[in-house]
């Protein structure tokens, strides 16, 4: 039931489809693990575990070795984000449940009722690093957009489906090139 739609170096997109009579449609983007950050960590850590062995005598390079090598540790630590996916789970008649699924295995789940989605907005985010897409949805009663995938930020091509597939279920029959305030 389900097929791999699109998949870069990062991540997978899984649409699981319709379920019968067109009640439930599960959008999945899972991150695709990678042995390679793993390999350059063990290779990295290697020649610094062999410094450590020989300055046995020399305390005072023992311990800036310690600081640096801890500092590099909560860099990591700060910078890894241990999500193994992110779904997007469409219910015409209720609403739209959005999943995060952890590493640890804790899932964090967010309902949003149907009556209350005015509108999914897909957004292009510009910082003064990178430039990346984010589907939003535009929420009665709230003064902020509620993000759909929180952690994760898949391409473009991914966004896309979930984003037609929250526009039908909301019979929101935009295409996809929106118009401008002033037409």
């Amino acid at each position: 039931m389900g097929k791999i739609s699109v998949a870069n170096s990062r991540y997978s997109y899984i649409n699981e489809g319709e379920w019968p009579s067109g009640s439930v449609d599960i959008h999945h983007v899972i991150v695709r693990k990678s042995f390679s950050k793993a390999f350059f960590v063990a290779i990295f850590l290697l020649p610094i575990a062999c410094c450590f062995f020989s300055f046995k005598e020399n305390s005072a390079t023992l311990l800036l070795w310690s600081f640096l090598l801890s500092g590099l540790l909560v860099i990591l630590l700060l910078l890894w984000k241990p999500v193994d996916k992110e779904s997007v789970i469409i219910m015409p008649a209720f609403g739209v449940q959005l999943e995060t699924h952890y590493s640890s295995g804790r899932i964090i789940h967010r309902f949003i009722p149907a009556g209350e989605i005015l509108k999914p907005v897909l957004l292009e985010c510009v910082t003064p690093v990178t430039c990346y897409w984010s589907l939003s949805l535009l929420v009665s009663g709230k003064e902020e957009l509620m993000l759909v995938f929180k952690e994760l930020r898949p391409p473009m091509k991914m966004l896309l489906p979930v984003w037609k597939a929250l526009c039908a279920s909301i019979d929101n029959k935009e295409s996809p090139v929106t118009r401008g305030e002033g037409d």
